[in-house]
């Protein structure tokens, strides 16, 4: 089985880099590290929950297709809340991104490292080519 690693020039506030790689494929798995409401210059996306899962979903997505899968390609998600009373309010939009066949999800509460509401992990499947 073979590794892959995608996106490691990644940096967050400041510039600086992150000590992680966001997209690790091994074999036919691809395993996204958690995802948050982080812009392109590093800065964490203002507002509520509605617009930090949307931002947070679409970094999700963008990192999957790093690794060359897509939402379709995903069974496994956890999902951690700061404030357990986003939770209606994030499946609501969580929904929007998977409207047909869900993923198995674990959502829980718990303090972010960084100013986010929200942090989003995924596996996928997808055999290698």
């Amino acid at each position: 089985m073979t590794i892959q690693y995608f996106g490691n020039e990644r940096s967050g506030a400041g510039g600086q880099k992150l000590p992680f790689t966001p997209a690790v494929r091994a074999g036919d798995y691809v395993y996204i590290s958690g995802q948050v409401a982080m812009k392109e210059n590093g800065e964490i996306e203002p507002g509520g929950i509605e617009s930090q899962t949307k931002r947070t979903m679409e970094n999700v997505k963008a990192t999957l297709a790093l690794a060359n899968c897509t939402l379709e390609d995903v069974f496994k998600v956890n999902v951690w809340l700061a404030d357990t009373r986003d939770f209606w309010t994030f499946n609501r939009v969580y929904a929007e991104y998977f409207p047909n066949e869900r993923p198995a999800r674990s959502t829980v509460q718990s303090q972010m490292m960084v100013d986010a509401k929200i942090e989003i992990e995924v596996i996928a499947y997808k055999p290698e080519k």
